[in-house]
């Protein structure tokens, strides 16, 4: 075979290969949009702004805006796009610790709001609660700036600052923050009088499980009669663990079911035979997500009751998937549903006895903590 045609054989291979892979891609982009014009737009999209713009744009931050793109498109704000630094951050943070000044945030009406913020952190310790609506940080307005870019901008390495203007009801004040490493110790508790166990739980990560079970077996060790669980300004977390909780509280059957939206479900259960002591659960607006599924399992099974505010109302299920690089997307994917088949999204949870808390005392161990003091009332009345 002459050399000339092994040359136009390689090239006719080459082209070849290019239509064919460029046909894979139509086909996949056609079968995920269902419109081959639309496939065609965003190549085309593509091609003009790299050839036209009057400076070149590597094509990696071209494709990084459309994937921020189409994630912002969903109006949703549980659903975000991860660059590689916030990835790294989030999966430090399901594992116990980041820098940052310990506050967790939503978006309520399109407004920055701060679920709840962490026991022990500067955040907490400046006075900062649930349902704060942060109007600047650093003096940028937060108006339009989405979850994941706040969330960044307050993050920050251990002994640097940031400034939040926070507005609750008609007053806007400045918080001036120190970052510190937030380390969370999840589950902690002690014996009341009366052999009253109280356990707080201040999120749900990939621990709390295994360290809830710790805790509850050094409380029946102690004599433990009665038990309140304390879930207010708990902001969710990991849901394997959310039913890992429950699991000491809920008796055999439903914990939550999750259901897809070509309508699949799934149903996680409890194996715990029957429910060993007078239960309260205490919640308040800060009680999101897997909170809102161990407390709603304990009200629609009759398993407890439940003290303080209505919850947050976050009743739907976020899953994590990685790009192609050291990115990724957070993405809901499902809804959640009680035992007794209630969505509680942007509802919330109500409590069975509903008890305010003073604006100037902070959820715990308190002596003023009226909510607490009714869930011991509560429980007390139903020892044998």
């Amino acid at each position: 075979m002459s050399r000339r045609k092994i040359i136009f054989g390689a090239i006719a291979l080459v082209v070849a290969t290019v239509l064919l892979m460029s046909g894979l891609l139509v086909y996949l982009l056609q079968s995920t949009l269902g419109d081959a014009a639309g496939a065609i737009r965003l190549f085309k999209a593509l091609h003009i702004i790299k050839s036209r713009y009057v400076e070149d744009v590597p094509v990696d931050t071209l494709m990084t805006g459309a994937v921020k793109g189409m994630v912002n498109s969903l109006g949703d704000p549980h659903s975000i796009y991860m660059d590689p630094k916030m990835y790294k951050e989030f999966m430090i943070e399901t594992e116990g610790s980041f820098g940052g000044v310990g506050i967790v945030l939503g978006a309520k009406d399109k407004v920055l709001t701060v679920i709840s913020p962490i026991e022990g952190t500067p955040g907490e310790k400046a006075g900062i609660k649930s349902g704060d609506e942060i109007v600047k940080i650093d003096g940028q307005d937060t108006k339009g700036l989405a979850l994941d870019e706040a969330v960044s901008k307050i993050r920050g390495p251990e002994g640097t600052k940031v400034t939040l203007t926070i507005r609750r009801g008609q007053e806007t004040k400045d918080y001036a923050l120190t970052r510190s490493n937030i380390q969370i110790k999840t589950v902690s508790g002690k014996m009341l009088p009366d052999n009253v166990g109280y356990i707080r739980i201040s999120m749900f990560n990939e621990n709390t499980g295994s360290d809830l079970a710790k805790k509850y077996q050094e409380l029946e060790k102690e004599g433990m009669k009665a038990i309140v669980l304390d879930l207010r300004d708990n902001p969710g977390g990991l849901l394997d663990e959310s039913v890992k909780v429950a699991n000491k509280f809920v008796p055999k059957g439903p914990v939550v079911s999750v259901i897809t939206r070509d309508g699949r479900r799934d149903t996680s259960t409890s194996n715990l035979e029957a429910v060993k002591y007078p239960c309260a659960v205490l919640i308040n607006g800060g009680s999101a997500s897997a909170s809102e599924i161990v407390a709603g399992a304990v009200q629609d099974t009759g398993a407890g009751t439940l003290v303080g505010t209505k919850s947050y109302g976050k009743g739907s299920v976020q899953t994590l998937m990685r790009l192609d690089k050291d990115d990724a997307i957070k993405l809901t994917i499902a809804k959640y549903y009680t035992p007794k088949d209630r969505s509680i999204n942007g509802i919330g949870i109500e409590p069975d006895v509903k008890v305010e808390l003073p604006e100037h005392v902070q959820p715990g161990l308190e002596v003023k903590d009226v909510q607490l003091d009714k869930a011991v009332e509560i429980v007390k009345s139903k020892i044998q």
